[in-house]
């Protein structure tokens, strides 16, 4: 797989002081010919300004982390769709990571992940998370997924949902080949662990995917989610 059939997509919401970083970072990508797309969903601060110059194209969709996405891989040009957090950084051989994967006969696949910050849990947090990756065949958005273009297209892209759509992602995935769970880490901000305390945020994010895999709508279990942070 070509560098140039690369496209990674960044889903984007009021990312003013991270953007540049996150884009700063993917420079040596874009001049190996990876395409960046980042994809606001209505910011109301300068994320779209910051972010214009450094990236390949903004594009603007509904706000929605899995409407954004798939958004971005319809404007995206590539045979390899790589989808990205605002606040995560790829390994700087990220593309060959992927290209090697999918070369090998993976359809799709994610990057295991360290988790930047001060808390004393995170390296814990970061290996349990890979740890239970691997053994479920589960990825989460923080890990960077990535996957052929018509692997995309065959499971009808990211479900319509606002909150578990890489969980239901990855079931889609899973019918078509199991994941390549690289080694080779990204690194995530652990914000989310410090702000709203690590074994809170632990119990919340279990007690979510549980309910989740009972059966319960993710647009309840997004309400819950945005009442607690």
């Amino acid at each position: 797989m070509p560098a140039h059939t690369l496209s990674l997509i960044i889903p984007v919401l009021d990312e003013a002081t991270t953007i540049e970083a996150t884009l700063g970072s993917l420079e040596p990508l874009r001049a190996r010919g990876v395409e960046v797309i980042v994809v606001d969903g209505g910011s109301q601060d300068a994320t779209v300004a910051l972010a214009a110059p450094l990236c390949s194209r903004v594009v603007e969709a509904s706000r929605g982390r899995a409407r954004q996405m798939n958004a971005g891989a319809a404007a995206a040009g590539g045979e390899a769709l790589l989808f990205l957090h605002a606040d995560t950084r790829l390994p700087e051989a990220a593309d060959r990571l992927m290209a090697a994967a999918l070369a090998g006969g993976h359809r799709w696949g994610r990057f295991a992940i360290c988790l930047e910050g001060r808390h004393p849990l995170l390296p814990v947090i970061a290996t349990a998370m890979n740890l239970r990756s691997r053994l479920t065949g589960i990825a989460t958005g923080d890990q960077a997924l990535f996957m052929t273009r018509e692997a995309f297209e065959t499971v009808g892209g990211f479900p319509d949902q606002p909150l578990m759509e890489d969980i239901a992602m990855s079931r889609r995935l899973k019918r078509l080949s199991p994941p390549a769970c690289l080694r080779e880490k990204v690194a995530s901000s652990g914000r989310r662990w410090e702000q709203n305390g690590a074994w809170a945020t632990i119990l919340l994010m279990w007690r979510l995917r549980f309910r989740y895999w009972r059966g319960a709508s993710p647009e309840k279990l997004a309400r819950e989610y945005r009442h607690v942070r």
